[in-house]
């Protein structure tokens, strides 16, 4: 019997809850990925050492995630939003020379991060907690107050689990809990409400959005955004606050996006699209992936991604051939 084989079959169906718990501590679905699969390798040469006496095979590979996600954030500053790096700027001042790759949250294919046959109201939690804005929220923490609070929040471990976890009392992961808890309440997080597939006002709404969108029509697509709703453009750290500089951007005949349509995609539990543009052989080509943070019935916060090609190493190609009605 190939034991290699063996274990990597019982060490594989962690992966997508490992990457999600990694997303939340590093905030990037690449170096997610990375930690993941540096868990798994580290899982798998040292199995024939697991102790199950000692710890559930799911407590040992939280246990290694945590220690590796903990040394990736002993070198790196914390990552953020635009909003959370600078002032919003009036719509046609220059964008500015994108950021380090180091310093935005990026996202991460929902495929990655959400297990598969979850209950409604589980996805429902697991997609809240994966949106960009709560990511960006938890990178304000202190790296282990950040475990602590993902693992009981988020995961629901038990107190004396995580404090076995991380080999320390359980009074200690209570008060780390307290003070991250805190924390977070002082943080400014952008409203948003997760992607809800079977919600027929969140449907009507993205339709609408995708229609005037794609005809351009910038008067109807402005009357789908809240006043004061925010758009920015990663890697640049260039934003814009309200409706009617939103308005005075897309106007722009420089960044018109005539002629594009867009593509439904998982991304980050938020409603997502690949903006594709006409490309010279007739056929339309990635220009950036779009999370929108949908809010009261409108649209409160839109994200476009630039860098399309490297995001589909991580997302895999647009899929074109369908039209949207039967993917929202």
């Amino acid at each position: 019997m190939d034991t290699s084989t063996d274990e990597g079959s019982r060490l594989e169906p962690f992966r997508s809850e490992l990457t999600g718990y990694c997303y939340r501590m590093l905030g990037s679905g690449f170096d997610a990925e990375d930690a993941v699969q540096e868990t798994l390798l580290r899982a798998w040469r040292s199995f024939d050492r697991y102790d199950e006496q000692r710890a559930s095979l799911r407590t040992w590979l939280y246990s290694i995630a945590t220690n590796i996600c903990l040394d990736m954030l002993r070198s790196s500053q914390r990552r953020a939003l635009a909003m959370d790096l600078s002032r919003a700027v009036e719509a046609g001042s220059g964008i500015g020379e994108p950021a380090s790759e180091q310093i935005l949250i990026h996202p991460i294919p929902d495929a990655l991060v959400l297990p598969m046959g979850s209950d409604p109201e589980g996805l429902a939690v697991q997609r809240e907690t994966i949106r960009l804005a709560f990511v960006a929220a938890l990178q304000h923490l202190p790296p282990r107050q950040r475990a602590v609070l993902i693992l009981r929040d988020v995961l629901a471990w038990k107190a004396e689990e995580v404090a076995h976890l991380l080999e320390t009392t359980t009074a200690s992961v209570n008060s780390a809990l307290q003070r991250a808890r805190s924390t977070l309440k002082t943080v400014d997080v952008m409203p948003g409400e997760p992607f809800r597939p079977s919600d027929p006002t969140q449907r009507e709404l993205l339709t609408r959005y995708c229609g005037a969108f794609e005809r351009h029509d910038v008067a109807a697509l402005v009357a789908l955004i809240h006043e004061d709703a925010t758009m920015s453009m990663p890697p640049f750290t260039w934003w814009l606050r309200g409706r009617d500089q939103i308005r005075l951007a897309l106007l722009d005949p420089e960044a018109s996006c005539a002629g594009a349509r867009l593509v439904p995609t998982a991304a980050n539990g938020s409603p997502a699209f690949w903006q594709m543009r006409p490309g010279p052989d007739g056929g339309y080509a990635p220009f950036g992936l779009i999370i929108l943070d949908v809010f009261e019935g409108l649209v409160s916060g839109i994200t476009t991604y630039l860098d399309a090609d490297r995001l589909i190493r991580l997302f895999g190609p647009p899929v074109v051939s369908q039209p949207l009605e039967t993917l929202l």
